[in-house]
């Protein structure tokens, strides 16, 4: 399993709708995660460019792009993003295989 942060910015209207009644998301984004078969690690509140950074363990890219999907065909996101994390040590794996790609840079 590897991890992931979800990042969310809702629309006005579901802003609106939080403010009218408000709601624990926390909960219906766990249930969905446990479903797709991943684990809610964390969910906070957010001011600035998103409303929502959760972080999720999720077990491959696939079912963390089927989760980014199902949140985002609800309408109630303006933007949702999500980006692959890394372990350290997972890290310092890939430094060590760039280490023996051979790449070499253009010749100038």
């Amino acid at each position: 399993m590897a991890y992931s942060m979800g990042q969310a910015a809702y629309t006005a209207e579901a802003l609106a709708a939080l403010i009218r009644n408000p709601q624990n998301r926390r909960e219906v984004v766990k249930e969905t995660i446990e479903k797709l078969g991943g684990r809610l690690e964390g969910l906070w509140f957010a001011f600035g460019e998103y409303d929502v950074v959760l972080i999720m363990e999720i077990p491959d890219n696939v079912t963390a792009t089927a989760f980014s999907l199902a949140v985002a065909a609800s309408g109630s996101l303006k933007d949702f993003k999500t980006t692959p994390l890394m372990t350290a040590e997972e890290a310092m794996d890939a430094m060590k295989k760039a280490g023996e790609a051979g790449y070499r840079p253009p010749a100038g």
